[in-house]
């Protein structure tokens, strides 16, 4: 019988397949349940009769069946072959997705009886990976000849990225287990010993600064350990009664987990309260709970069984390579102790704040920020140094002062003790003599003063000495940052990173989401211009649930633009959401690390198609919504003259910029020094990408730290950049500098500059001239 042939059909692969698998993750949490939810859904989608998820084994060479739909059953877990065997050996060989027509021809195909396969006529594998390990393959068969699309391939390939993340997450937790469990009778914090301090002198401690600011105020010390250090082992327990009350501490710290879920999206926003849906799924994950069950029924007490298991995550976490997986740790520190406080009835006294002080900690959680009394903290001393802690986060949200990396802090300063938290230069003054605190009463006054003339000027328009208009925009990537800006006299915002909402979920948002985060961003601004970059990932930003393949030098690799038009349904929803937000009011819409011209074309054809389905579904959107190219890469500077052609406006993002310029790291301390936004390179590049844009009268803003530099931004006003976009509590004082000096005498210096052959030399100058608008 002749096969039938199908060249196109009302295949439904694609934006809601990938939106529904991500609803199955978050409503599933055991992996062979999640597998098998996912082989159906995508059966159903591309009206394939089968769908197979193959694993690795652990002796990395067999691959075994572990979810299918339309085989046999009974055949799952049992069928078996090696890497190389068969066409899905193949593909986990190869390392590339393989799709065939008539695959019984192909001579790597191999038949399995026990499968009880039918003939199969057409066959799609692709390579499910671990950074650059294949860890699996997801096998599509048609009974039909059907030719697959590259759109629908794309689609298939993003599913598989998602299946792969599911697994990866789910093996980390048993990799953890089968690995020897420590008997830990400490879990956490080292041991300290508290010393006498004279109080006639006084102790400067140092750490990191977190977020900027100077306080004082009594010490409230938070030494909330796990708790772990008395919980010994008991003889002879009830192994059922353990049991139950193991079963009642998850319930009841479950109710807490949402509690604090909706307390942190109440005070923050969703984004900041994201982490705790993660705690959640922890408390729900088979497997976890199946761990703690096994070490109940080996004979140990419930709280005993919890220290074993959370003990044995916290060495394994502390151990990895991977810095998001290392942050994981803190979420199982977190869920450990929590879980414990319910199983003995600990109060967590220890966050009670007694008066309104500076908080010291060795290790903040998330649910210890969620639960304290935020009015009471006036700074934060943080012992560990976790920048991208959630804690540390939903701090800079709420814009407390605090350092962090803090040695010895909670070993040398005692309940009540007088501080001085300097977290401008990250330093702590510890029982401070009369004369510190002297000098510091007078920078605090001197501070307060000029507190009062900053704010004065935050709706009054930055603007040179002769009258050239300079607009300063705000760097925005989560909700509670629009408090921040609005309060520091943004006019608006320059650049939304819109992976922080991403990175902070645990599966990817739908369009309607998106639509409403969007929504309040530009309602919040009140018809102000928001500049909405589409999804960055990639380099040293990546999602929980979307894994990139490992690479050599990632920040040179599939980041960013490439990422998003490699996977053009999630792409076309970002920008969909973008289109209907922009009816409520002026949206920007910004393409990232944009390095040829084919990228920008392609683009804009997504941003057509987006329209045209939103057109189909009668949806409002914005037809004439500005699109922009942003210049990070050497490679768009140059073509630059084209690109404005085909764009709206130009962001120049100089962070990215220098480094790719200089070849040099900016996160590197080894070529520091060489990363200088003042290189004659870099100056000669933003006056070219300047004239540019005068030309075609492209719109140009300049997003980066270097416009934070008073002589940088001397020297940017001076190449003719009238727009910039900086993390808002820049804001009062650039305002303040732009309106002291002149922006034709900034000119003439520039071109000054441009002569000279070396950075020292042109920030010689550059200070020489700040000097003298001072003097005037």
């Amino acid at each position: 019988m002749t096969p039938k042939v199908h060249k196109k059909s009302d295949n439904s692969l694609g934006l809601s397949t990938l939106q529904d698998i991500s609803a199955l993750i978050l409503q599933s949490h055991d992996l062979d349940e999640t597998l098998n939810n996912i082989v159906k859904l995508v059966s159903d989608r591309a009206h394939s009769e089968v769908c197979s998820i193959y694993l690795l084994d652990d002796d990395a060479v067999t691959l075994r069946l572990r979810a299918s739909q339309g085989l046999d059953p009974a055949s799952i877990g049992s069928v078996s072959l090696k890497i190389g065997e068969g066409l899905t050996g193949q593909v986990a060989k190869e390392q590339r997705l393989i799709a065939l027509e008539e695959p019984q021809n192909h001579p790597h195909y191999r038949y399995f009886a026990e499968t009880k396969e039918e003939q199969f006529h057409t066959f799609v594998g692709i390579p499910l990976f671990d950074r650059t390990l294949t860890i699996g393959v997801l096998v599509i068969q048609n009974r039909d000849l059907y030719h697959y699309s590259e759109e629908e391939l794309s689609t298939l390939t993003t599913i598989a990225f998602q299946v792969a993340s599911i697994v990866v997450n789910a093996r980390l937790l048993d990799t953890i287990d089968n690995q020897q469990f420590l008997e830990l009778e400490t879990i956490g914090a080292e041991e300290t010993q508290s010393r006498e301090l004279d109080t006639e002198e006084y102790v400067v401690l140092r750490g990191q600064i977190a977020y900027p600011g100077v306080v004082s105020g009594q010490a409230n010390i938070i030494d909330q350990q796990l708790g772990f250090a008395d919980i010994f082992d008991e003889q002879d327990v009830n192994i059922e009664a353990e049991l139950k009350k193991l079963d009642e501490a998850l319930r009841k710290t479950r109710i807490q987990t949402l509690y604090l879920e909706k307390r942190v999206a109440d005070k923050l926003s969703q984004e900041d309260a994201a982490i705790f849906h993660t705690h959640l799924m922890i408390l729900e994950d088979r497997g976890f709970i199946e761990r703690l069950h096994d070490r109940i029924e080996e004979g140990h007490s419930a709280p005993y069984a919890l220290k074993k298991v959370i003990g044995g995550y916290l060495k394994a976490f502390g151990k990895m390579e991977d810095a998001y997986l290392r942050e994981r740790a803190a979420d199982m520190e977190d869920i450990g102790r929590r879980l414990l406080a319910n199983l003995v009835g600990q109060v967590t006294e220890g966050l009670q704040l007694q008066h309104e002080g500076i908080l010291v900690a060795k290790r903040l959680l998330p649910s210890d920020m969620a639960i304290l009394d935020h009015e009471l903290i006036r700074g934060m001393i943080i012992e560990s140094n976790e920048a991208n802690s959630h804690s540390v986060i939903m701090a800079k949200a709420l814009g407390i002062p605090a350092v962090i990396g803090v040695k010895g802090a909670l070993s040398q300063i005692e309940p009540d003790a007088e501080l001085i938290l300097d977290a401008n230069a990250g330093a702590i003054y510890l029982n401070p003599s009369d004369s510190i605190l002297d000098e510091y009463f007078r920078l605090e006054h001197d501070r307060l003063q000029e507190k009062e003339r900053l704010d004065k000027l935050r709706e009054v328009p930055a603007t040179t000495r002769d009258n050239q208009r300079v607009m300063l925009r705000a760097n925005i990537g989560l909700i509670s940052d629009i408090n921040i800006a609005r309060k520091n006299g943004a006019e608006g915002v320059g650049l939304y990173r819109t992976e922080f909402p991403y990175m902070a979920r645990s599966s990817f948002p739908d369009r309607e989401d998106q639509y409403q985060l969007y929504k309040r961003v530009i309602e919040d601004f009140k018809g102000e211009p928001v500049t909405i970059r589409t999804l960055d990932i990639g380099g040293d930003k990546a999602l929980p649930y979307f894994t990139p393949p490992q690479e050599d030098n990632p920040f040179m690799g599939w980041r960013s633009v490439r990422v998003s038009l490699d996977n053009r349904e999630i792409f076309q929803t970002q920008i969909e959401a973008i289109l209907m937000a922009a009816v409520h009011g002026p949206i920007r819409l910004l393409f990232p690390m944009i390095s040829n011209f084919e990228e920008i074309r392609s683009c804009k054809e997504i941003v057509h198609e987006a329209k045209q389905n939103l057109k189909r579904l009668g949806i409002p959107y914005e037809e004439n919504i500005p699109l922009g190219a942003m210049i990070e890469v050497p490679a768009a500077v140059r073509i630059s003259p084209h690109l404005a052609k085909e764009v709206d406006f130009f962001s120049l993002g100089t962070n990215d910029l220098v480094q790719y310029l200089l070849a040099a790291d900016r996160g590197n301390n080894l070529v520091e020094r060489y990363y200088d936004p003042l290189h004659p390179a870099v100056l000669l590049s933003i006056e070219y990408l300047a004239q540019v844009a005068k030309q075609h009268d492209t719109d140009i803003c300049l997003c980066g730290e270097m416009a934070t530099d008073p002589a940088c931004l001397l020297a940017l006003i001076g190449l003719g950049i009238r727009q910039f976009s900086i993390s808002a509590p820049y804001i009062p004082r650039l305002k303040e500098f732009i309106n002291s000096i002149d922006s034709t005498e900034a000119t003439k210096l520039a071109a000054e500059i441009l002569t000279l052959p070396e950075s020292k030399a042109i920030r010689a100058r550059l200070l020489e001239k700040i000097d003298n608008f001072s003097a005037n």
